[in-house]
């Protein structure tokens, strides 16, 4: 690992140097004047940048494995390619942003802060999100925000089959067409306050004034599998 100089990065070249020994050196910032880091060839390894507790930007160049961002905290991490299963997995703040494409369960589980795709993400993206906002300019796959309990999913694109399956609390934005509304989601009426909200989000994300906002359609929870009831049996 070494400092650029110019430009005062601090980088590392994974064909040099190990993945222990980045995440190793991410994980001991603390109060720090290294804010921008730079990591080269990460060739499709898993984890990169998992785990980060400091207001730092990472910028990768190249694709990533799985996991890369995961458990973020305060990090701005840019990918400069396609991104593995699970990117920004349970990230708690700070962004996550993909230049191109992510594979399954993008963002899952997370807790907060901003994951921006822009490109198209595979099934399951927004799994379980407890708080989490994601923005995919492209399509998002089949069960996507599966049991998602906050923060928000905004798709440009298309969205696959069984969208919002289970959903609870989640708010759901899609500019294109939906395969399928899963278990308990419905389209809802788009109103002032969720314009709003799908404004901020997509400012948020760096596209702001670029979206018809009237283009969307907004997707949230029936409300009827919060309890059991008989008449809804066969849904669980």
């Amino acid at each position: 690992m070494k400092s650029l100089g110019s430009d005062d990065a601090r980088i590392v070249d994974l064909s040099t140097s190990t993945l222990r020994e980045l995440n190793g050196a991410l994980h001991a910032l603390n109060a720090t004047n290294e804010t921008l880091w730079r990591v080269l060839n990460p060739r499709g390894l898993h984890a990169i940048a998992a785990g980060v507790d400091a207001p730092v930007t990472i910028e990768i160049d190249g694709h990533v494995g799985y996991y890369c961002g995961g458990m973020n905290k305060q990090a701005r991490i840019v990918v400069n390619g396609n991104a593995g299963v699970g990117v920004a997995e349970n990230m708690m703040s700070g962004s996550v942003h993909v230049t191109g494409d992510a594979s399954q369960a993008a963002g899952a589980t997370g807790n907060g802060g901003l994951l921006v795709i822009d490109g198209n993400a595979s099934a399951r993206c927004g799994i379980s999100m407890k708080g989490i906002d994601i923005v995919v300019k492209g399509s998002v796959g089949h069960m996507s925000a599966f049991m998602a309990q906050a923060g928000s999913l905004v798709v440009l694109g298309d969205a696959g089959e069984a969208l919002g399956d289970s959903l609870y609390e989640a708010k759901l934005f899609v500019r294109g067409s939906v395969a399928s509304l899963g278990a308990d989601c419905i389209e809802k009426e788009m109103r002032d306050e969720h314009r709003a909200l799908l404004a901020a989000k997509l400012e948020a994300a760096g596209l702001a004034g670029e979206v018809d906002l009237g283009e969307f359609r907004r997707y949230g929870s029936a409300r009827t599998l919060y309890h059991f009831h008989v008449d809804n049996v066969s849904s669980y």
